[in-house]
């Protein structure tokens, strides 16, 4: 075995740090030496074109792309839901671990009397944002940014009723409050409560060693949820919703599936049942009939919305 160190890229948030620390300690146990490199988000790093051709839509994933393209790092950590779909060229998705909790949660401050009121609710997610509007119509919604920490200091410093946070972000690093509901209706990220570890193509000691990573059930739900998403938007951003789940006990897929108007008014829902070995169609298949079905329109009302 070549003794390489294993340079894991990563955001310096408290919430990237633990996912880094979680695919550090399992390589280490696998006899692997690894090395963390936290590097900052910067906004102002100049792309040079040719080393950076593919338009990369990943705000969060942009700075560790080009830190592994210039061979600061050799692998990068994603929440996967925060992953484009088109990944950068030389770039491959190495390793999917096993999914933790998929659900979308309202952190809230003890009173839920809002919810049969007027009320307003915190999120910078656009799918969080429509369903919930399609749910609580007379509801304000107000933009909310930053990592885990910065947002759950935001809804306490504010005089919102609740903020939407993914389950799994506030658990990893015990944030999560006593104050939470789960918003078992809403239709998460495709994605979500996924960890993803990307490398650079050609490094085959790298991808080797994190095969040994990969959970196959969770590699296939979040590639037909990310396949649906990937065939709906084409490259813009939208209010889309996915979850595929395995069924063990009968090897059968569900899948669920939803596009929303920015203004949660309109809101197309497929959902499925089938065999395990129709899998990798599943994603693409689920989202041509929604685009048949009324979807073509609302992407591009949707694409001229966000042009504005």
């Amino acid at each position: 075995m070549v003794n390489k160190t294993i340079r894991i890229g990563t955001r310096d948030s408290e919430l990237a740090l633990w996912q880094a620390h979680t695919v550090q300690k399992q390589l280490n146990d696998l006899g692997y030496k690894t090395e963390i490199i936290a590097v900052k988000s910067q906004g102002d790093i100049i792309l040079d074109k040719p080393l950076y051709e593919l338009g990369i839509t990943g705000i969060f994933t942009k700075t560790l792309d080009i830190a592994m393209i210039n061979g600061q790092v050799d692998i990068a950590v994603h929440s996967m839901k925060d992953v484009p779909t088109a990944l950068p060229t030389g770039i491959v998705q190495a390793a999917v671990l096993k999914r933790a909790n998929v659900l979308d949660i309202l952190v809230h401050k003890g009173n839920l009397d809002f919810l049969e009121n007027e009320g307003t609710i915190a999120t910078g997610s656009l799918r969080r944002q429509a369903q919930w509007w399609n749910k609580y119509p007379k509801h304000t919604v107000v933009d909310l940014r930053g990592n885990v920490n910065t947002r759950m200091q935001k809804l306490n410093d504010n005089d919102w009723n609740g903020a939407v946070f993914a389950a799994a972000g506030l658990e990893r690093i015990n944030l999560k409050p006593e104050s939470f509901i789960d918003l078992d209706w809403m239709i998460p990220a495709p994605a979500q409560g996924a960890m993803v570890v990307v490398a650079m193509a050609n490094d085959n000691f790298t991808i080797d060693a994190l095969s040994q990573l990969n959970h196959i059930e969770t590699e296939i739900c979040t590639y037909i949820e990310r396949q649906f998403l990937k065939t709906l938007e084409g490259g813009c951003t939208a209010p889309i919703g996915a979850l595929a789940k395995y069924n063990e006990p009968n090897d059968t897929i569900e899948f669920e599936g939803v596009l929303l108007s920015i203004d949660g008014k309109q809101k197309l829902e497929i959902s499925k049942k089938v065999d395990i070995s129709e899998w990798k169609k599943l994603g693409f298949s689920c989202a041509k009939e929604i685009l048949e079905n009324g979807g073509n329109e609302l992407m591009s009302e949707i694409r001229k919305q966000l042009k504005k």
